[in-house]
């Protein structure tokens, strides 16, 4: 089997494409009232050539925004205006900072929260450290007493 690498490769000669571009040019200036018209001139030369089919069908590219103008009545100050991402972004952050100032202060929840924590662990280390103090000087006492 042979596989289609092989193949010659299939250029539009520039003859053809000028054509194609005068056509679609006359069409784009003269509107709907001589699509007929160049329609059948563009039928007989397509009969000829086989790529005359791309001149008739229109590719438009999905990925291309095209720039919209609106005029200054139709533009609503009110409404709230979407942010791009890089706004976003820079909102978020600024967010983040906000309340990371306020965390740091002890003033959201999440920071009293961890003061209590921290509060509850003080105490019972100092719990903790008092009866090892405790043990210590009843180690000694006994020691002391046995000599």
């Amino acid at each position: 089997k042979k596989g289609h690498k092989g193949r010659g490769k299939q250029f539009s000669n520039p003859e053809e494409i000028d054509r194609q571009m005068r056509a679609q040019r006359e069409m784009e200036e003269n509107g709907g009232a001589e699509k007929e018209g160049s329609s059948e001139s563009e039928e007989e030369s397509s009969s000829d050539d086989r790529s005359g089919v791309e001149g008739l069908i229109e590719i438009e590219n999905p990925n291309r925004v095209a720039q919209k103008s609106k005029k200054v009545a139709e533009v609503d100050v009110s409404a709230p205006r979407e942010l791009s991402r890089r706004e976003e972004e820079i909102e978020k952050q600024k967010s983040k900072e906000r309340y990371m100032k306020l965390h740091l202060e002890g003033k959201t929840e999440q920071a009293r929260a961890d003061l209590a924590r921290l509060a509850i662990i003080k105490k019972q280390r100092e719990e903790a450290a008092k009866k090892r103090d405790e043990l210590r000087k009843k180690e000694v006492e006994e020691a002391k007493a046995k000599r």
